[in-house]
């Protein structure tokens, strides 16, 4: 099975900016939808942002305007830009992929996927 693997988490304070990274060897370029997920301590894990194979994105209402999803096919890249870093911002971030997912990719259902990263932290202070 492919491994996701995620990278660029840190700390950072209010209004600042990070960049995730999610790769996998062939498996970013050949899954129908790839997306971004989070969890913060005692809370359910949240879609944040998916895009499917043939460029549509969709975002959770709480990061639109700041976060942008993107892929890079030919690095087998997923990426996360988070600008306008706010507290609640913090939480575990997850990357997935789920190769047969096509006209439910939007709904951000974490039940929808099958392959997961094992997470980077991000925590923004206030």
């Amino acid at each position: 099975q492919a491994q996701l693997v995620e990278s660029g988490g840190g700390s950072v304070q209010a209004g600042g900016s990070l960049r995730l990274s999610c790769t996998a060897s062939g498996y970013i370029y050949s899954s129908n939808c790839v997306a971004w997920f989070r969890q913060a301590p005692g809370k359910e894990r949240e879609g944040v942002a998916a895009i499917r194979s043939d460029g549509r994105t969709t975002y959770a209402d709480s990061v639109k305007g700041r976060f942008t999803i993107s892929k890079d096919n030919a690095k087998n890249t997923l990426a996360l830009q988070m600008n306008s870093l706010k507290p609640e911002d913090t939480a575990m971030y997850y990357c997935a992929a789920e190769p047969s997912l096509w006209v439910g990719c939007g709904e951000l259902n974490a039940k929808s996927f099958g392959t997961w990263g094992q997470g980077t932290q991000v925590t923004v202070s206030s």
